[in-house]
């Protein structure tokens, strides 16, 4: 099976709904930007596939929430929440020029859901297909999560709208992620006059960096990298208090409970100093096994296409845990993610459309 060239949608009026999602800045937390957001999203689903797009209120702000009818049998996943903070439109605006779209998140992750909807519109039967676009993804997805499950195992299979990877593959494994913050209490003392009354939680903060980078193993893909540190008060006071905070990435589950098991074991290095931990590796990993059968699908569609593993998370890692076939990267093919460099290429949005309406029509009558 080759994907029909046959199938038809509008690129410029793609670029149109892409412009009214980025002109609507929605940074993470930002709950009033998010209701805004959520609104158009659901603006863009119901003019192009009809319907109502159901908004779902969370903690986090709305996740939108659309069903073509009839029984689950795919669930088009992606988010709405960018990283970047009001103001960033004014600075980095919406832009359409040599082949590229910029602006900020056109790439992650607006542009891929633009791209899904106009696959789905170019598709007269929209029976079993299933929207959800969260509200909390880049925080790490702790209002959708439930959700995101609940509606993967009703659906049975999920195509996640996530860009691509570099040169436009697709992405077939994920590493899971977690971040951990190691909060250090010391005592504090005259950093000239009695320095040895206190309990330095800057030199404990130091022993803690070199044990946790230790516990790395880049040979299997593991990495723990200490990202944020702090400590201390006044350049003349021994710091009472000190945080760490690290980035953990994993390819395997027995990794995570090794990597949780020994941030439990901390332990301090100084007389009088106390360590506590938080944090976990929320997002498991995404085995490529989870995505085999639908990236097969997706190379008879458009041969040559291909597949890699990366280390970034997504919400295709929660539901590749469940066992749920995920395939992941379908989106916008470009790059810069998180970056003042984000862009689109524009060459590409048809294509990614289209392979949107034929994995959709494989998954209907499988």
């Amino acid at each position: 099976m080759t994907m029909h060239k046959t199938t038809q949608v509008n690129v410029d009026a793609m670029i149109e709904d892409l412009r009214a999602l980025v002109e609507t800045e929605s940074p993470s937390r930002d709950l009033d930007a998010l209701a805004a957001s959520a609104k158009v999203v659901a603006a863009v689903i119901e003019s192009r596939l009809g319907g109502r797009a159901v908004l779902v209120e969370s903690e986090a702000g709305p996740h939108v929430h659309w069903s073509g009818g009839g029984d689950p049998r795919v669930l088009i996943l992606g988010h709405h929440d960018t990283v970047f903070p009001l103001g960033t439109l004014e600075r980095r605006p919406f832009r359409v020029a040599d082949g590229h779209v910029t602006g900020p998140g056109v790439f992650d992750m607006l542009g891929g859901l633009v791209q899904a909807v106009h696959g789905l519109a170019s598709l007269e039967d929209r029976s079993g297909v299933e929207i959800l676009i969260t509200a909390d993804e880049e925080v790490g997805s702790h209002s959708s999560r439930a959700l995101i499950e609940e509606r993967a195992l009703a659906c049975g299979a999920v195509l996640v709208f996530e860009g691509a990877a570099d040169g436009g593959a697709l992405k077939t494994g994920r590493k899971g992620c977690g971040t951990f913050r190691v909060s250090i209490a010391g005592r504090a003392s005259h950093a000239g006059l009695e320095p040895a009354a206190g309990v330095n939680a800057l030199i404990e903060a130091a022993h803690q960096v070199l044990d946790i980078t230790a516990l790395g193993r880049p040979e299997i893909g593991t990495t723990v990298t200490p990202t944020v540190a702090s400590a201390g008060t006044l350049d003349n006071v021994v710091p009472a208090e000190a945080t760490v905070v690290v980035d953990v990435r994993v390819e395997s589950a027995g990794e995570k409970e090794r990597i949780e098991s020994a941030f439990a074991a901390l332990a301090p290095h100084l007389d009088g100093a106390r360590i506590a931990v938080t944090g976990a590796v929320g997002r498991p990993p995404m085995p490529e096994s989870a995505a085999a059968g639908l990236f097969a699908v997706a190379q008879r569609l458009l041969p040559g296409l291909e597949g890699k593993a990366v280390g970034g998370g997504s919400d295709g890692n929660f539901t590749a845990a469940l066992g749920v076939p995920t395939l992941d990267g379908l989106g916008a093919v470009g790059g810069g993610a998180h970056a003042d460099h984000e862009y689109l290429v524009i060459e590409a949005m048809a294509e990614r459309a289209q392979l949107v309406a034929g994995l959709v029509t494989e998954i209907q009558h499988r």
